[in-house]
């Protein structure tokens, strides 16, 4: 989900258990269930890739996610005190720092934590899981939108900010949707999406 490595990429269990100091049986565990949840693609234990998202699948990713995040941005309207406000407001700001910095990753950190802030203001915990598996799907892609769209990735939060603020539950959803129809148009022009399922 964060973005740290890019679709396509090629990942052995020893060589993880080597970089993080452990075992091979937790980073095994913790692939196979990355495997589950679609995060990554398993072909052999020395042969394990980051996902390249088809095409379709995406659109279908995005549709969903403009369904559930409206209604969290929705619902984030309708529960948001000034607390929550003020925290939404700094994570754009240290989106903006990281997008200056040229961190892309830390980009995505904030991106995902604005998102997912929006169901906790909101109170639905369950679609923040929902949410999570998409994203996991999501997240190498989102991560290299970045260095193409630049500010096009986090522009509409503003106005989903200023929605919340107003208490516009209506408004929220509508500017939700458009951050993810816009941030998707960067990465349908990019072309790094497969046109064609993963191979087995």
């Amino acid at each position: 989900m964060s973005g740290a490595l890019s679709p396509g990429s090629r990942l052995k269990i020893r060589d993880l258990a080597d970089q993080m100091g452990v075992s091979v049986t937790p980073v095994r565990d913790a692939v196979l269930r990355l495997v589950n949840n679609g995060g990554l693609l398993f072909q052999s234990p020395r042969d394990i890739r980051v996902p390249v998202l088809e095409r379709a699948r995406y659109l279908e990713i995005r549709s969903i996610r403009m369904e559930l995040e409206g209604l969290a941005a929705e619902q984030a309207a309708i529960y948001a005190t000034t607390e929550d406000i003020a925290f939404l407001e700094a994570l754009l700001q240290e989106n903006e720092k990281a997008l200056e910095a040229s961190d892309y990753q830390q980009c995505l950190r904030m991106n995902q934590r604005f998102h997912f802030a929006l169901c906790e203001i909101g109170n639905m915990p369950i679609l923040r899981e929902l949410l999570e598996n998409l994203w996991l799907q999501m997240g190498p892609l989102i991560s290299s939108g970045y260095r193409e769209g630049g500010r096009t990735m986090i522009e509409h939060h503003y106005s989903v900010v200023e929605a919340i603020k107003n208490a516009d539950g209506t408004a929220a959803r509508g500017a939700i949707r458009k951050d993810i129809l816009e941030g998707g148009k960067v990465l349908l022009l990019r072309g790094v999406l497969s046109a064609q399922s993963n191979p087995e």
